[in-house]
């Protein structure tokens, strides 16, 4: 029998991905989005008696709702998967107060709302694995509150790792770099998208080649299946150009 995975961000890119792939390992997957449309859909599309619910991770009611629906449903989570994200770039000085506070709420207020609510389901063998990005490692223009919500995400996994290493749960960091799928659109205007390029040009900033969501989603088979005796705290996966 598969393991029940609870995936954020499961509607689109990375997270449908992963519900893709981990769908055809025959896993029972609970799919959560702020868009139920999103997540139903992908829900439909793999199958398996899929469970889709909406839930925005950055507010803390619709993650205590949709976790009270997930343990009527499922009263045990063997993989938490903390997926869901924004990327947004923009100067810190024309930033707005909602797009700092998404940034914050949603790539690490979000990530700490969802694992507490997770964990009083999980136990001996449960494994949380949170997604991370390369960007961390180096400056990016225009990307200071994705990095430092991403960077606050890492230690974060670290000292989660220690506080429930003693329940039997394993913690696992995934740093993936850029990645992309046939016929994806960068998800903001096209102003945006210009200056983006333009403030990393004027700094010599180039760009690295980027892989397929679903070459990184290959991963996760491998790594919610370790031998009892394993433990990957981080997996840093780099793009390659082909």
């Amino acid at each position: 029998m598969g393991k029940v995975v609870v995936i954020t961000g499961a509607g689109s890119g990375l997270g449908r991905a992963m519900a893709r792939r981990l769908a055809r390992e025959g896993h029972r997957l609970v799919l959560l989005g702020r868009s139920l449309a999103k997540v139903e859909a992908v829900a439909e599309e793999i199958g398996g008696g899929a469970f889709a619910l909406s839930c925005d991770v950055g507010a803390v009611e619709s993650v205590r709702s949709a976790f009270a629906a997930i343990a009527k449903h499922e009263p045990r989570i063997d993989v938490l998967i903390n997926n869901a994200a924004v990327y947004e770039p923009f100067m810190i000085d024309e930033g707005s107060d909602e797009q700092i506070a998404q940034a914050l709420d949603t790539n690490l207020a979000g990530t700490i709302h969802v694992t507490r609510a997770a964990l009083a389901q999980m136990g001996e063998g449960s494994h949380v694995i949170n997604i991370s990005t390369r960007t961390v490692a180096e400056p990016a223009v225009m990307l200071a509150l994705y990095q430092t919500s991403k960077a606050g995400l890492e230690r974060f996994t670290k000292t989660l790792r220690e506080e429930v290493a003693e329940r039997g749960i394993r913690v696992s960091m995934l740093r993936a770099a850029g990645m992309m799928e046939e016929g994806m659109t960068m998800n903001m205007s096209p102003e945006v998208f210009a200056r983006f390029r333009e403030e990393r040009a004027k700094r010599k900033i180039g760009y690295n080649a980027v892989s397929q969501f679903a070459s990184v989603a290959d991963m996760l088979p491998w790594l919610i299946d370790l031998p009892a005796d394993v433990a990957v705290t981080e997996l840093m996966l780099e793009a390659r150009a082909t």
